[in-house]
């Protein structure tokens, strides 16, 4: 089960991360034709979707109806512009929902075709849907999302990971950094800035950081009804940092979604001490619906559930252990971890020493 979350929401940036099902699934289209049938039609199928989609249904009917509101009203008559409509519904499906994954897109020379399907669930799917040449650019554009892969000194490592693309995509060049890092004595973790992803990519990567089989969040599925608990991956092609040594996670406003996820859950678990400012707050995985013609909308059909806390980071962010502006994280975060493998204190309590 593969979902798509906020470094999904726009089309340049599943191009950015590889989301192979999306991107096959973009054709060309003639210029569109913007009237009160294209608005009508776009109102009525988002109205749709969120009824039939959406996380909270009660949540959803309350949005059906202020759309409507709006609709009879006549507040989209005037908008002759796709790129406006898409910003004006977004902007009324916040006044009623805060949810920040939610989203009326366009882009006016591509459409997602409506028998555009999921993701690919499994690595052998993406495998049969895609050929040598595909898979080795997408790999290629996933694998640039890990940066900066080093040492900082005193043996501390550090990587900057700016997404999450999908799992299937990023097997390989999470084991070739776990390999690289896996000798360091703590490791930093640059999350700023991230943007997101897919919740099985965040799985596979803290899977490294646990000694033994973990349960992570718990994903609940509107379209089915079902929760689905994910634990960490038994086998791993890369070599494991373990559940002992230090880690720190970097975190700022910008880091969103899948960040926030990884952020979180390796602070519910105690595997980890977050260090920034609050993060953007985003926790409920999405998926893209197709509109019609040139309008999709990013739709939150799950919700995420941590067994540790009971709740997730929705409209809070993840509150860092450490609070600091962003411009002097990295500093913060190499002075805690030096006293921390000098005095091999608890990263926390280093603080306060």
């Amino acid at each position: 089960m593969e979902k798509k979350s906020a470094v999904k929401l726009s089309l340049l940036v599943l191009l950015v991360c590889g989301a192979a099902a999306a991107v096959s699934a973009l054709r060309p289209d003639p210029e569109p034709v913007f009237d009160r049938a294209t608005r009508a039609k776009t109102i009525n199928e988002l109205v749709a979707k969120l009824n039939d989609h959406y996380v909270f249904p009660a949540k959803a009917e309350q949005l059906a109806a202020s759309l409507r509101q709006r609709q009879l009203e006549g507040k989209y008559d005037g908008v002759d512009n796709g790129y406006r409509l898409a910003r004006q519904l977004t902007a009324d499906l916040h006044g009623v929902a805060k949810d920040l994954h939610m989203k009326v897109g366009y882009h006016p020379m591509m459409a997602l075709p409506d028998d555009a399907g999921p993701a690919p669930a499994s690595r052998a799917q993406w495998e049969q849907r895609t050929n040598f040449f595909e898979r080795l650019m997408q790999r290629r554009a996933a694998a640039r999302e890990v940066k900066n892969v080093g040492r900082l000194g005193d043996n501390v490592g550090y990587v900057k990971i700016t997404s999450f693309p999908d799992a299937y995509l990023m097997s390989e060049k999470y084991a070739e950094t776990m390999n690289e890092l896996a000798d360091t004595a703590g490791l930093i973790m640059d999350l700023r800035g991230n943007r997101g992803g897919d919740p099985l990519a965040v799985v596979l990567l803290i899977s490294y950081f646990v000694d033994g089989r973990t349960r992570l969040n718990d994903i609940w599925e509107r379209d089915t009804g079902q929760t689905v608990q994910h634990f960490t991956e038994e086998k791993l092609d890369g070599r494991r940092y373990g559940g002992k040594k230090p880690v720190v996670i970097l975190v700022d406003s910008g880091t969103g979604s899948a960040g926030e996820d990884f952020a979180y859950t390796m602070q519910a678990l105690k595997r980890a001490t977050v260090i920034g400012e609050p993060t953007w707050g985003g926790a409920h995985p999405t998926e893209m619906y197709p509109l019609g013609g040139h309008f999709y909308a990013s739709i939150p059909n799950q919700r995420s559930i941590s067994p540790v806390t009971g709740g997730n980071w929705e409209g809070t962010g993840v509150k860092p252990d450490v609070a600091t502006a962003r411009d002097r994280t990295l500093a913060v975060a190499k002075d805690l971890m030096r006293r921390r493998l000098r005095e091999s204190a608890p990263l926390v309590a280093a603080i306060h020493h």
